[in-house]
């Protein structure tokens, strides 16, 4: 493995480094032969350039690329130019709306920009899928149709649920997972990235390979991030994530509202950390240490990403500032709370801790934007503490408590 491990990591960890996070690799004997071979690996993951700016959720994908370089495979980031033209049907019950071309090509060129703030320039690959698909003639799409079926299609669950319920399918969605699936061919790739909702294309990605006379690739499938309200998957339209080239100050703040039980899936999913760090911090949160001590890590590490250490620095101190002016009591007596395996809601903590008459009063203060966990206003409405927890809650201006919450024996 030393040509594809200049780190000089055994086998056994560089699979385990590389499945990190990973929700399914099919097949993972594969991906241990293909390893074992010791020369690079091509590895793809395609992206529509469907809006302008990237957010932390797509850097999952990202991240997991960055490490294929780090062991010395090749990346091709793939810009989905001429897919882009068709719309994609995943996760969709009704039709897509295509890009229009010139909204494709304004999008591809802030994603060059933004996806070297993660990967290595000089070991990176951009190619765009109209690269063979441009002056690919009809002939050629009717040649990749007629290698796949029907039947394999409305396998897909958004198609088959349209199809039950009589929506319409137009004919070109169908012609998303193949194109996409092409690109594999076209490339030759030993490895594909992509989302939980993405599984299907990537299949076809392997069906296509092995019909065209190649060795299939590798699926690696990777979680969708949730956003910062620990419910819904960060997306720009629920003003939930956590964008790329946002300031220091805003992405330092984010990233710490946050729940203490969500901090450890972005820990997984999203720091460069090995897994023995990010272990041990468990430990000592469990020990008694703050987790707002370790979130301050977490910020820092992400913030750092994307604006160097200095900006990071900066913003963490400025982040404390605003916590401390904010005129928090310093001597407040500890309360503990008691809670379930699971969790408790923020508002049913308030309820216990004193600061609200009941949980209603609680869900009503959240929405007005009138509670505060450690300095920070708190929106999310469904936001559950975990044990271990140890927050100073901060009703209106004139009500705290600071709260330890304990699991129940």
């Amino acid at each position: 493995m030393t040509e594809t491990n200049p780190n000089g990591a055994a086998p056994a960890e560089v699979l385990t480094e590389l499945e990190r996070g990973v929700e399914e690799v099919l097949t993972p004997k594969e991906l241990a032969r293909k390893l074992a071979r010791g020369k690079p690996l091509r590895i793809k993951a395609g992206f529509d350039p469907t809006a302008p700016d990237l957010h932390v959720g797509h850097t999952v994908l990202l991240n997991k690329m960055r490490q294929f370089q780090q062991f010395g495979h090749e990346v091709i980031f793939l810009i989905g130019d001429f897919t882009g033209l068709i719309g994609d049907p995943s996760g969709r019950n009704a039709t897509r709306p295509p890009l229009t071309p010139e909204q494709v090509q304004a999008n591809a060129r802030t994603y060059e920009q933004q996806v070297f703030k993660i990967l290595d320039p000089e070991r990176t690959r951009v190619d765009f899928n109209s690269r063979w698909f441009g002056p690919m003639p009809a002939s050629g799409l009717i040649e990749i149709a007629a290698r796949h079926t029907v039947a394999r299609m409305l396998e897909r669950d958004e198609f088959s649920k349209r199809h039950k319920a009589g929506q319409p399918i137009a004919l070109h969605e169908f012609l998303y997972p193949l194109v996409q699936g092409y690109d594999s061919v076209a490339l030759e790739a030993d490895v594909e990235l992509g989302g939980t909702d993405q599984k299907f294309n990537l299949l076809v990605g392997r069906q296509l390979q092995e019909a065209y006379g190649q060795e299939p690739q590798v699926v690696m499938t990777l979680p969708l991030l949730e956003g910062t309200d620990g419910v819904n998957k960060m997306s720009k339209s629920l003003g939930n994530y956590i964008g790329i080239n946002e300031s220091p100050d805003s992405m330092f703040g984010k990233v710490m509202s946050i729940s203490d039980a969500l901090m450890w899936r972005y820990f997984e999913l999203l720091s460069f950390r090995p897994l023995t760090e990010i272990a041990a911090l468990k430990e000592a949160i469990a020990s008694g240490r703050n987790p707002r001590d370790v979130k301050l890590e977490l910020a820092a590490e992400i913030a750092a990403r994307f604006h160097g250490h200095e900006a990071a620095e900066r913003a963490q101190r400025e982040f404390l500032a605003r916590v401390s002016e904010r005129t928090v009591p310093t001597d407040l007596p500890p309360v503990t709370v008691l809670v379930e395996a699971a969790g408790l809601k923020l508002a049913n903590v308030m309820k216990e801790a004193g600061l609200v008459s009941s949980t209603s009063e609680g869900y009503r203060k959240i929405g007005e934007g009138a509670v505060r966990i450690d300095g920070e206003r708190v929106s999310d409405r469904g936001l559950i503490l975990s044990a271990g927890a140890d927050h100073v809650l901060q009703v209106g201006t004139r009500r705290f408590a600071r709260v330890k919450l304990a699991r129940k024996t």
